[in-house]
């Protein structure tokens, strides 16, 4: 049994100072992640700051068709907003597609944003991990690394996918993330967000210490686009992916005017494929069109002894995708 110091706040202000800089602290939102880490001792916070009093729960269209949602709107909420399905399908499309009914009824927005790896050398609190322990190695390189590691964005010191569905869509939409800290208010572009390993897999994000993030602006949905998610797992629910693709198009007859794509379940961090897109803007719409550009999406990507599978998985959710948006 660990003990820990518990406050609730009633502001971002009272919260950020309770947390101050201390690494040892940790904001309790839904608690669908922290909590399950805790228990099996993998996250050992010595303050918990309880921020489910604050007012971060609302969804608004701002003036610039900009959609803002507030950090403890629930992954059920969100899925189920009315502008969000119509305007967002993509993102409608990947909550409903993650986790159970009473998870998603409990996670935030800014907590799937904050969300750990699933990688069971990292939960097992005893193999070999650069992200728990930092310098002991990576057990999943020579071990099994079959559905939770990726082929995108790894390093020597680690390869464990990112599990958020929510943010692939996210990455694909583009968005803003707010947050507040010890040295006041900043912005945080979506696709910087998230830090690929490199020589340094405990850093997770780009959060400074006592950083609270408070909202999640998506970017004006583009005119007369179709969006879709496809995820690609072992079994039809409660699994995260193996490969999963968020797309968004618009088109003018038969040729794709605008194009974004973006990958889960194959890379470190949400993998936004900006080369795939590139290679699909102003060309027809065909199958060997989205074949080429899934290709060029997995260019680079680096297999391991169990998931070299991923890599034509990955470009599958990509083809299967655009086919049938384009339909």
């Amino acid at each position: 049994m660990r003990e820990f110091n518990y406050a609730r706040a009633d502001s971002t202000r009272q919260a950020v100072s309770t947390h101050g800089r201390n690494d040892q602290a940790a904001y309790l939102a839904g608690g669908t992640t922290l909590l399950d880490l805790v228990k099996i001792d993998i996250m050992r916070p010595e303050q918990v700051v309880d921020i489910n009093r604050l007012d971060l729960g609302g969804i608004e269209t701002l003036d610039d068709g900009r959609v803002r949602i507030g950090a403890l709107v629930t992954n059920t909420a969100l899925a189920r907003d009315e502008r969000i399905q119509r305007d967002y399908a993509v993102l409608s499309e990947a909550l409903l597609s993650g986790a159970t009914t009473q998870l998603r009824n409990k996670a935030t927005t800014a907590g799937n944003v904050m969300q750990r790896v699933r990688c069971p050398y990292f939960r097992d609190g005893v193999s070999s991990c650069n992200k728990r322990e930092p310098g002991s190695g990576c057990a999943a390189i020579e071990g099994h690394n079959r559905s939770v590691h990726a082929v995108l964005g790894t390093s020597e010191h680690c390869i464990a996918t990112h599990p958020s569905d929510m943010c692939v869509a996210m990455a694909a939409i583009g968005a803003t993330i707010t947050v507040e800290g010890p040295d006041g208010r900043r912005e945080i572009d979506f696709l910087d967000f998230h830090l690929l390993p490199n020589d340094t897999p405990e850093r997770e994000h780009n959060l400074k210490p006592g950083e609270l993030i408070t909202h999640v602006t998506l970017a004006a949905p583009l005119e007369n686009s179709r969006s879709g998610y496809l995820k690609l797992r072992d079994r039809a629910s409660y699994q995260f992916a193996l490969a999963s693709s968020a797309v968004i198009v618009t088109l003018d007859g038969d040729t794709i005017v605008e194009a974004r794509v973006a990958l889960g379940g194959v890379g470190t961090k949400p993998w936004r494929a900006f080369d795939a897109e590139k290679a699909l803007k102003g060309q027809q719409i065909s199958e060997a069109t989205f074949k080429r550009a899934a290709e060029i999406a997995l260019q680079g990507a680096t297999p391991y002894a169990h998931n070299a599978f991923k890599i034509p998985l990955g470009q599958q959710a990509i083809v299967r995708n655009l086919t049938t948006l384009t339909a």
